[in-house]
């Protein structure tokens, strides 16, 4: 028996797009399907990591 063809299991034709804070790159993933234009980091680690840095930087604005 001939397994079905289509997008089960091809993960190379799934977007993907760098993290904002280490580079990685990550794919598309179903929880992310209804904001993937607003996904920036790859974890939990990358996300806290970005607003520590942000909380220490100038704001410029003075």
């Amino acid at each position: 028996m001939k397994p079905p063809t289509g997008y089960k299991g091809n993960k190379a034709s799934l977007p993907s797009k760098p993290c904002a804070v280490c580079g990685r790159p990550m794919s598309w993933r179903r929880a992310w399907a209804k904001n993937w234009e607003q996904v920036r980091y790859c974890s939990e680690a990358c996300r806290r990591q970005a607003q520590s840095q942000r909380g220490t930087q100038p704001d410029g604005g003075g």
